[in-house]
């Protein structure tokens, strides 16, 4: 991990593990898509470092239609996330979905 700072390092070394047996535990529950919103948020917050209350926003708006998650770099949103229910195949459809969120 050259050029990697320490203390992203140490923070990867820590909450990925935690996660893979949060990610285990949801996918054998079978949880629906907003548990998993939930899961993918403390994600982007304990793993990527992203503050939760400033930085990502949930049912972000595009043309009346609603991407579950974005992230906002300053006050601009860089990042769309849309998620499905962890135990869910992905589908062309889906594709189709994120596709046309980052048309729009």
């Amino acid at each position: 991990m050259a050029n990697v700072p320490k203390k992203v390092v140490d923070r990867l070394l820590k909450e990925v593990p935690k996660f893979q047996k949060v990610l285990q535990s949801a996918k054998d529950r079978d949880i629906n898509e907003s548990d998993t919103v939930a899961i993918v948020t403390d994600v982007l917050a304990d793993v990527f470092g992203f503050d939760k209350y400033a930085e990502v926003t949930s049912e972000f708006c595009i043309r009346n239609t609603f991407c579950d998650l974005a992230i906002k770099v300053g006050d601009k949103v860089q990042f769309l996330i849309e998620v499905k229910a962890i135990g869910l195949s992905l589908k062309e459809n889906h594709l189709r979905q994120a596709i046309n969120y980052g048309a729009n």
